[in-house]
C-alpha cells in the first residue's frame, strides 16, 4: 500500500492520531527514540538551536487515558498480562509507560510493510519490560537482536555498582520477510598478519565445503579427495576473488556444477592443497577481497554527539547520525519509506534523506519541523529553500477503498452489538440508534464498519469528537455503563 502523505513530511500533533490516519503497510522501517519513564524531565539549553524543545518523562496513571487499559485487556489479552505484570513486579508509573508505548506499537504494526523491521531505542529502566511488550505485539519469533550501543560515556558514576553508559536497541522485524543488507565494520588492527601472501596479496585458505547442498556433484570426488562426511563441496561466487583472478575463471563459472567450479578454481590456481596426507583442498581467501567484519550487536564504535559536534543542536536525548545510518543501511533500501514517531531534533529524517530514503517524522514539538530544515540545510546537499511538509492535521486513510455512508451499518451494528449501546450498555429500540465513530474523523477514524457503533442519542452527543478511551472513561466517573 502506498503512503497517504507526501516524502519528508513533518507531523506536530500527537503521534497516536498520526499513526491512526495513515494507511496499513505503508512503511518500510520505524525508528523510534521514545521517553524511558527515567523520572527526569528534559530541556534543551537557552541559546541553542533546540532551545524550547522539552519533554517531561515520568509517568503515572493520570497521564493515560485510563480506558485503554480496558480496550488493551479486551482486544489484546497477552499484551495486557504483559502490562499488569510489570505493574506488579514495577509499580504504576512503569504500568502507566507501557500503556502509553502498547497503544502507540500496535499502530506502528498495523503500518509497517511484511518486509519491514522496527528498533526501538531505550536505556536499561525499562528495556527488560519492552522487550516482553514487543514480544506480544510483534511476536517473539520477529525478535532479531537486543543491540547494545556503549556511549563511551558514564551515566552519573556511582562507585557503589558498574557505571551505566550503555543504550539498548531492541530490533524487530514484521515477519521473516525482513529486508536485510549485510553491514560491515572495519578489521581490528593487525588482522591479516601471518596470512601467506602471493603477487594477488595476503590470502588466508577457507573450508571449501558447506552443507547438504548443490546437487550429486558436491558428493563426489574432487581429484581423488571426498567431502568430509555430511558436507558437500561448497566452492565460493567470483566475487569473491580480486578482479584479475576473477578473468581466470570460466565465463560460464556460476551455472557449472559444484565439482566442476572446485575444477575450475584449482585450474585458476586458487585451490590450497594441503602437503598432510588425506587434508582436505581449501579455496584461497584474499584479504582484499573482505568488506570488514559482520556488525555484531555490540555498536563500540559509534560515540555519542560531544558538545563540539558539527551536528549538536542542544536538543536533549539527541542521537548519532551514525549510528542512525547503519540502521537504515542495514534494513531499508533506497526510495523506501522510514518513519521516526518521536523524531525530536530529526536526527532519523536527516540520516534518511542522506542514505537516499523517503522519510516521515512525528513530534508533538514544533520545534521538530525548525530543526529539521535547519539541519537539513548545514548538514546534506540540499540547497537553502528546503523546507518540509509541516502538517497538524490528521491524514486520512485511503486503504479502506470506497466505503458507503456509515449510516448504512445500522442494521448490522444493531445485531452485532444485539441492540445494546456501546455506551451506557442499555438496551434500545432501533429507532432510537445512532450510529458514531470510535475513533473520530477529525482523528483518522474511517468509515469502516470496525471503526463504528451505535450510540443512544444522549451517548452520543456527550462523545463528541472524543476518542473511545476517553469517552469511556467519561462514563465510569459519571457512574453509567456498566
Amino acid at each position: 500500500m502506498k503512503p497517504n502523505w507526501a516524502n519528508q513530511t513533518i507531523w506536530t500533533a500527537d503521534n497516536l492520531d498520526v499513526l491512526r490516519g495513515m494507511n496499513s503497510e505503508c512503511v518500510d522501517l520505524i525508528y523510534l527514540d521514545p521517553p524511558f519513564n527515567s523520572n527526569r524531565n528534559y530541556a534543551a539549553p537557552i541559546g541553542s538551536k533546540a532551545a524550547g524543545a522539552a519533554f517531561k518523562d515520568t509517568w503515572t496513571l493520570s497521564d493515560v487515558d485510563l480506558a485503554w487499559i480496558g480496550i488493551i485487556a479486551e482486544q489484546e489479552p497477552n499484551l495486557s498480562a504483559v502490562i499488569d505484570a510489570a505493574g506488579l513486579a514495577h509499580g504504576k508509573g512503569m504500568k502507566s509507560y507501557l500503556v502509553m508505548m502498547a497503544v502507540r506499537l500496535l499502530e506502528m504494526r498495523r503500518v509497517l510493510k511484511p518486509t519491514g523491521s522496527i528498533y526501538v531505542h531505550c536505556d536499561p529502566t525499562a528495556n527488560a519490560y519492552l522487550r516482553i511488550l514487543m514480544d506480544a505485539v510483534f511476536g517473539a519469533a520477529n525478535f532479531l537482536n537486543e543491540i547494545t550501543w556503549h556511549r563511551t560515556r558514564g551515566k552519573g558514576l556511582n562507585p557503589r555498582r558498574y557505571v551505566w553508559n550503555c543504550d539498548r536497541l531492541l530490533y524487530y522485524s514484521r515477519s521473516r520477510r525482513r529486508t536485510w543488507n549485510q553491514q560491515y565494520e572495519a578489521f581490528e588492527p593487525g588482522y591479516g598478519d601471518g596470512w601467506r601472501e602471493d603477487e594477488h596479496g595476503k590470502w588466508e585458505a577457507e573450508n571449501l565445503t558447506g552443507g547438504k547442498a548443490g546437487g550429486p556433484s558436491a558428493y563426489e570426488p574432487f581429484n581423488g579427495v571426498l567431502p568430509a562426511a555430511g558436507r558437500a563441496w561448497a566452492p565460493p561466487v567470483r566475487e569473491k576473488f580480486p578482479l584479475d583472478l576473477q578473468r581466470r575463471l570460466p565465463d560460464d563459472y556460476e551455472i557449472l556444477t559444484q565439482l566442476d567450479k572446485c575444477k575450475a578454481l584449482d585450474e585458476a590456481g586458487l585451490i590450497y592443497w594441503p602437503k598432510k596426507k588425506g587434508g582436505k583442498p581449501r579455496y584461497k581467501k584474499y584479504l582484499s577481497t573482505l568488506a570488514g567484519r559482520y556488525v555484531s550487536d555490540l555498536i563500540a564504535d559509534t560515540p555519542p554527539v560531544s558538545s563540539q559536534s558539527r551536528e549538536r543542536t542542544g536538543y536533549p536525548t539527541q542521537k548519532p547520525l551514525a549510528l542512525l545510518e547503519r540502521i537504515i543501511k542495514a534494513s531499508s533500501n533506497e526510495g523506501d519509506m522510514v518513519l521516526d514517531p518521536f523524531c525530536g531534533c530529526a536526527t532519523t529524517c536527516i540520516a534518511a534523506e542522506k542514505q537516499g530514503r523517503q522519510w516521515v517524522g512525528i513530534d508533538l514539538s514544533a520545534k521538530a519541523a525548525e530543526l529539521v530544515r535547519v539541519r537539513m540545510v548545514r548538514e546534506t546537499n540540499l540547497f537553502d529553500w528546503f523546507n518540509p511538509i509541516v502538517r497538524t492535521d490528521i491524514p486520512k486513510r485511503t486503504d479502506v477503498g470506497k466505503l458507503p455512508p456509515y449510516q448504512t451499518h445500522r442494521h448490522t451494528l444493531y445485531g452485532k452489538q444485539e441492540g445494546n449501546w456501546a455506551g451506557c450498555g442499555h438496551h434500545f429500540p432501533f429507532r432510537n440508534l445512532t450510529v458514531d465513530h470510535i475513533t473520530a474523523r477529525a482523528k483518522g477514524g474511517t468509515d469502516h464498519p470496525d471503526n463504528l457503533q451505535l450510540l443512544c442519542g444522549a451517548c452520543n452527543s456527550m462523545k463528541g469528537t472524543m476518542d473511545q478511551a476517553t469517552f469511556v472513561a467519561k462514563l465510569r466517573r459519571e457512574g453509567i455503563g456498566r
